[in-house]
């Protein structure tokens, strides 16, 4: 057998220690850096989720930082969004496209500073896409990765263990609105923000010498709370509507395709990369959108990122981009992207190896 054998930039998180300690049984690639997969029981981490709460290594989600006289310039030209009205301690959900309107990216754009932004980014290499634009545009400005790994915390429960570890001016924080801090000498930044619908929090630390002793910090004061390990949890960002760039998505996406449009500012300046084609698409209506889909059938045991064809009538009107076991559905979900002529509540086949599945297209979220 083969044996794979890692790149050298491939690294690993300042939380790692602690996340195998935990027992983390299965971990994954994103950014060039290994982020946990699962803890050996995903039933109960879910659940854990759902009812309570969890803490995740996401060191993987890389801060790009736009520092300089040109940062506010830069990050405007960079994201779809009108980024005018942005104040310090603010982040905007936004959509990084090319020039002909693809969706390369959908971070977080944060305002640190008026001279300073992190873009905390999905799984791409925006780095060098904002190096090369700052360069070929001739502006005044350092891109670069920051020391900066965030820690979510998630679930009904986080705010009473956030709140604990800094106070009760935590649950004044509204969502992607962030502020600096630090606890027993370690500089954080506490963001109301994660990659679920269950409520929660990020801690970005911004020490990565000092991952295993927040680790600490944050399971002791989530004890009281039966807090545990987890991930990022696909069949929950499933049946909540979460998109999941590089897998919901293929180098021809643009954001009205995926429920992004009303992040999209059409009027900002024809600065902003992929503004002019947006403009385009959008008067000439968007061919394809994104669905729900509900599958006939048990549970399988592997989540499916590989993108399958659906067909109705027998003619392909898109693909199944990924699927999870919903455990409060108790059936196989995913996200389909298809013709805009299909719709919700319409009977398609997936075209598997093994076979076709039938299923049905249902609006997103999921009515769980």
């Amino acid at each position: 057998m083969a044996h794979i054998v890692s790149a050298g930039r491939l690294r690993k998180s300042p939380f790692y220690t602690s996340t195998i300690e935990e027992g983390a049984e299965t971990l994954l690639t994103y950014n060039n850096m290994l982020v946990p997969r699962g803890y050996g029981d995903r039933e109960a981490e879910y659940w854990r989720l759902i009812n309570g709460v969890s803490m995740w290594d996401v060191a993987v989600q890389r801060q790009v930082q736009l520092k300089g006289p040109d940062a506010a310039k830069l990050a405007q030209i960079l994201c779809v969004r009108d980024l005018s009205s942005q104040v310090i301690g603010q982040g905007k959900y936004v959509a990084i496209c090319d020039h002909n309107g693809v969706l390369i990216n959908d971070p977080i754009a944060m305002k640190v500073a008026d001279d300073c932004y992190w873009l905390s980014i999905g799984n791409s290499d925006i780095w060098f896409w904002a190096r090369c634009v700052a360069g070929e545009r001739g502006l005044d400005v350092e891109v670069s990765e920051p020391d900066v790994s965030p820690l979510a915390v998630q679930g009904p429960k986080a705010e009473d263990v956030v709140a604990s570890l800094f106070g009760d001016w935590v649950r004044d924080l509204r969502y992607f609105w962030f502020k600096d801090t630090e606890i027993e000498g370690i500089p954080i930044t506490v963001m109301r923000a994660g990659w679920s619908k269950q409520g929660g929090f990020e801690l970005f630390l911004r020490d990565g010498t000092k991952g295993d002793h927040l680790w600490r910090i944050v399971k002791d004061a989530g004890t009281p709370f039966d807090i545990g390990p987890g991930y990022p949890n696909p069949s929950e960002r499933t049946e909540s509507g979460l998109l999941n760039y590089g897998t919901d998505t293929d180098d021809s996406t643009n954001p009205f395709e995926v429920r992004m449009g009303k992040f999209i500012d059409l009027d900002v300046s024809d600065d902003v990369i992929g503004v002019k084609a947006l403009r385009k698409i959008k008067q000439g209506g968007v061919k394809r959108h994104q669905l729900g889909i509900v599958l006939e059938g048990g549970e399988e045991n592997e989540d499916q990122s590989i993108w399958l064809d659906i067909v109705k009538n027998g003619a392909v009107i898109g693909h199944m981009t990924h699927k999870a076991w919903s455990y409060r559905m108790q059936r196989m979900i995913g996200y389909a992207l298809v013709s805009v002529e299909a719709q919700p509540g319409d009977r398609v086949e997936v075209m598997k190896d093994a076979g076709p599945v039938t299923g049905q297209l249902s609006a997103i979220p999921f009515a769980v």
